[in-house]
């Protein structure tokens, strides 16, 4: 499968497990404001196929670069840095995955970062969804402040609103975003409505 059909299975795959849509706005997102269509990832980044998918365009994206290790902010991030891990090991071009942290555990060495990387690695910073782009933005200073090399964001969908990819950019990296609100928009205005998952 090329590249483009595996990006048109995800659409289907995230609008069926992953996208809910209300004309009544009844969603609120991280940033307070309130969105007619809202995205949950996890069921799309935890399932065989979506994960596979998902590996497959990753190591698409980076298997050209010197990345050794890609990552983000838990939990959004965990499952799609695993899922390009393990396909980069099949393609015989290994990138390791690591997890940030949202709290500094206080025991032990406290790490922020969990995973088999050392300062002076290359890595790409990856999150689930950009809306403001807090959450990648978090994990870059934290990704900085252990001392690996921050060189681009990958994200799976890019939510194309409050200025999300141009905060993550103003951080100094290229933004690359798997999928976009107004492509998976525009295949669930094409779709049946008797077909989705519609919260009245």
């Amino acid at each position: 499968m090329k590249i483009d059909e595996m990006k048109e299975r995800l659409i289907e795959i995230v609008l069926e497990k992953s996208f809910k849509y209300s004309e009544d706005s009844p969603f609120t997102l991280v940033s307070g404001h309130k969105s007619n269509y809202y995205f949950n990832c996890k069921p799309t980044t935890l399932d065989p196929e979506g994960m596979n998918l998902i590996g497959e365009i990753l190591f698409s994206i980076v298997k050209d670069t010197d990345i050794t290790a890609a990552g983000g902010l838990t939990l959004g991030a965990d499952p799609i840095a695993n899922a390009l891990s393990v396909i980069s090991f099949q393609k015989g071009k290994p990138i390791k995955s690591f997890i940030v942290r949202k709290d500094v555990k206080d025991h032990g060495i406290q790490n922020s970062i969990e995973g088999n990387v050392q300062p002076g690695e290359k890595v790409v910073v990856i999150d689930d969804v950009i809306t403001t782009g807090l959450s990648t933005i978090t994990a870059i200073s934290r990704i900085r402040e252990a001392g690996l090399i921050a060189e681009r964001a990958v994200v799976l969908i890019d939510r194309e609103e409050e200025n999300g990819r141009q905060n993550i950019e103003a951080e100094g990296l290229p933004v690359q975003a798997v999928l976009t609100r107004s492509q998976i928009m525009s295949r669930y205005r094409g779709r049946s409505i008797g077909t989705l998952k519609i919260i009245s």
